[in-house]
């Protein structure tokens, strides 16, 4: 019998001294998941809500009214959409106004979702140029007393939003601009935190940028609409995710200067089709107003997300 030579036998392979066992991977995966668990805990409570929301748009009017409730819809309908077997004599009393039939308005209810576009889309736009022109001269110019003006702009974050109600409205009033889109625009064009996130963000851009445009003859309103916006571009998506997110779902100022049908926003125009006189059965057209109204602002917020995280990530957020 032919024995092989001590050279042609390979040796057996020796375990890693730095693999980790098996059970090591799998105890610190369960770690990993125990450390994760709050912020599963935090996710379920807010995906229960929008869950609960779109069961209920799909529930016909005798399922709406169940007791317990269905957790799944068992008939899933359209019609609190649109309900083509209604009649506003109400001749089948199985059947209710979608929320498409549902306001004697032009355009219903697509009116309030234009009035809030316009609305939301003039802010946003006014607002972030607004504040990244102060931003421009506060960090950019040695002009006399910007700190303190600066300081100014930041208290007045510490002063509750709400005490300017009355005076808000009085001005509004005053100037014949109740029930109009000047009224919900021009006070909410004035953000204090939008303009602070914006002076922090100018201030880790080097002045030698500034400094060389003028050199070349770039007068100030050029350098801030060719070179400060470009470089600004990660805040200003940042930031217009937070103006469009607080300015879609306001409602206590529309709901103070809005007079009409046709000029309220989506939340006022929801608000009154909701009641203590409307039942269970009429919840469904509710919800599905809710449905649409949050449908732009998860597109804008999936969209604009990677400019979100860059721009908190670049802001540097210094003093």
């Amino acid at each position: 019998m032919a024995v092989a030579p001590m050279d042609t036998i390979a040796p057996a392979p020796q375990p890693s001294r730095h693999a980790a066992p098996a059970g090591g991977n799998r105890r610190a995966k369960i770690n990993g998941h125990l450390l994760r668990l709050p912020f599963y805990l935090l996710a379920l409570t807010m995906i229960a809500p929008f869950y609960w929301l779109l069961i209920t748009v799909f529930k016909p009017p005798r399922e709406l009214a169940r007791t317990p409730p269905s957790f799944v819809p068992q008939a899933p309908t359209v019609a609190n959409f649109y309900d083509a077997e209604w009649t506003p004599k109400g001749v089948n009393p199985g059947h209710l106004a979608g929320i498409f039939q549902r306001y004697q308005v032009d355009l219903g209810f697509w009116r309030f979702m234009l009035n809030s576009l316009v609305i939301t889309t003039a802010i946003t736009v006014g607002s972030l140029l607004i504040c990244s022109l102060a931003a421009y001269v506060i960090s950019k110019h040695d002009i006399k007393g910007r700190r303190t003006i600066f300081l100014l702009i930041i208290a007045s974050m510490m002063v509750p939003w709400q005490t300017t109600l009355i005076p808000n409205y009085v001005i509004m009033r005053n100037l014949g601009w109740l029930d109009s889109y000047a009224a919900y625009v021009v006070p909410a064009l004035a953000k204090a935190f939008v303009l602070f996130f914006l002076v922090q963000f100018l201030q880790s851009l080097p002045n030698e940028l500034i400094q060389a445009a003028r050199v070349d003859g770039a007068g100030e309103w050029r350098i801030w609409w060719k070179i400060v916006l470009p470089l600004l571009r990660p805040a200003l998506a940042a930031m217009s995710i937070f103006i469009v997110l607080a300015e879609w779902n306001n409602f206590l100022w529309p709901l103070i200067i809005v007079q009409s049908d046709e000029m309220a926003n989506i939340p006022v125009a929801l608000a009154r089709l909701n009641s203590y006189y409307v039942g269970p059965d009429h919840q469904g057209a509710i919800m599905a107003g809710g449905l649409l109204a949050s449908v732009p602002t998860i597109v804008f917020f999936v969209i604009f997300q990677k400019y979100f995280t860059r721009g908190i990530a670049l802001s540097g957020l210094k003093g």
